[in-house]
């Protein structure tokens, strides 16, 4: 409801995994066109739910197989943070190209130095690790315009 979404959108799930909410979104939404995009060839190609496999494929977020505009929603949770600086931003100028109307990702961003450590032991795949105002200035930086939230550790 947040976003307008009808049966009648497009969403793209950036670091899909096996494709759960891609999945939800069907559900909820039935005739909504959904895809999803993530590194992993276990979740995409082995493990992929089998009501969205072919509409996931294997690809990176900082390099997205789609053309511009082409999604009313993007949505990327615990994903580019799991680059380097150089692939986070160019992961945030993909996001904002392949969206039509709205983005969302969910990523770490720390207030203060506790919560940095612990974030640091929660998730060890991470490569970027920002404050919170890092990451408002990298967004601005790169032209980022959709929504975000924060994971606390």
């Amino acid at each position: 409801e947040y976003y307008g979404l009808t049966n009648k959108s497009s969403v793209l799930d950036v670091g899909c995994a096996k494709g759960f909410m891609l999945y939800d979104f069907a559900q909820a939404l039935p005739g909504i066109r959904v895809a999803g995009i993530d590194i992993s060839n276990y979740c995409v190609r082995e493990q992929a739910l089998p009501q969205v496999r072919s509409r996931l494929q294997l690809a990176s977020c900082d390099h997205l197989p789609f053309r511009d505009k082409s999604f009313d929603l993007v949505v990327s949770i615990a994903t580019i943070h799991n680059l380097l600086p150089d692939g986070v931003r160019r992961s945030l100028r993909e996001i904002e190209r392949v969206s039509r109307k709205h983005a969302f990702i969910k990523i770490n961003g720390h207030h203060n130095e506790q919560e940095r450590i612990d974030f640091e032991k929660w998730n060890i795949v991470a490569q970027t690790s920002l404050s919170a105002e890092e990451w408002k200035i990298m967004f601005e930086e790169e032209g980022f315009s959709g929504d975000y939230a924060w994971f606390k550790a």
